[in-house]
């Protein structure tokens, strides 16, 4: 599996999970991306306010593909001058 069609399997995901029929590049964008051998994992986000993200992991090796959403729930700044 190419890089763009792992791309644009994982952003169907996404339109899936939202029920979107018309999307772009600019509604759903990859955020870090990665292929090792016949493997690729994916992190995806959107332009919606709701602190989705996912994650999309390809098993080369058993034509599987996982879909996993998350919610970003907080973020803590460490100092670590001190």
């Amino acid at each position: 599996m190419t890089e763009n069609e792992f791309v644009s399997i994982c952003r169907k995901y996404v339109a899936d999970y939202y029920g979107i029929k018309d999307y772009s590049t600019n509604d759903i964008y990859v955020v870090w991306l990665v292929k090792v051998l016949q493997n690729n994992k994916a992190l995806l986000s959107t332009n919606n306010p709701d602190g989705m993200y996912f994650e999309c992991t390809y098993d080369g090796n058993k034509n599987k593909l996982y879909f996993d959403a998350y919610k970003h729930q907080k973020n803590i700044e460490f100092n670590l001058n001190n």
